[in-house]
């Protein structure tokens, strides 16, 4: 059983990075991930980013007004034990909402997972790769529904020209060339051309022409226009 796994069952808090809070009952829990049941979702919160976890007593008022999960079963299948790499695995092309960068959230389903980062599908921004240390959460869609009530025939992968590299520092290398959005293009400052990528630091050229160069290991999402 994970450090954690003693809780199973218990309310708790907990506290990411940046101060973000949840509270709900922690259903489930590996080495590296933890499962809470929180405003009626499942959530899948990789360990990276908790700051502290604490387990609330068990008159806290907080617990009567914490609904609790409809079942003992975790939308997504997992081994005996639990870990962030294999609940991205079980994942792979049900609708999640994900949380990466800044107060947004992205919406669609994950498509393949490589060494260090992973392959998302979203209907807005097409294809997108997020390394896996910034995931903050995932959460599984209800079997019936879909982002923006689209059809699910209306949500295919559209497929790449361009073949995966193992690492995202190499894929990121080979978006040299391109017009590149890093972290869904929250700042104007974060969209350009890519000139290269290499010693951990990508090189980009903005609209206006300005030279900037970006730490690679802050890159929260990356996705160009015309994949």
């Amino acid at each position: 059983m994970s450090y954690f796994g003693r809780y199973i069952g218990r309310l708790i808090d907990l506290e990411l990075d940046g101060g973000v809070k949840h509270t709900g009952m922690l259903v489930d829990a590996g080495p590296d991930i933890v499962v809470m049941y929180s405003r009626d979702s499942y959530m899948y919160i990789p360990l990276t980013h908790a700051r502290h976890i604490e387990p609330l007593p068990p008159g806290s008022s907080s617990i009567s007004n914490s609904p609790k999960p409809p079942s003992d079963d975790n939308p997504i299948w997992n081994e005996k034990e639990l870990s962030y790499r294999k609940v991205l695995l079980h994942s792979k092309g049900m609708f999640v909402e994900i949380f990466v960068t800044g107060n947004q959230s992205l919406h669609g389903y994950v498509t393949t997972i490589l060494t260090n980062y992973f392959v998302f599908y979203s209907p807005v921004y097409k294809t997108m790769y997020i390394p896996l240390l910034h995931l903050k959460w995932l959460i599984p869609y209800p079997p019936d529904r879909t982002p923006y009530t689209l059809e699910r025939n209306k949500l295919p992968v559209a497929p790449s020209g361009l073949t995966l590299a193992r690492t995202f520092e190499e894929q990121l290398k080979k978006l040299a060339g391109k017009i590149v959005v890093f972290d869904a293009g929250l700042q104007a400052d974060y969209t350009g051309l890519l000139l290269n990528s290499e010693d951990q630091i990508a090189e980009l050229v903005t609209a206006h022409g300005r030279k900037l160069h970006t730490n690679v290991r802050q890159i929260k999402t990356v996705h160009f226009p015309d994949l």
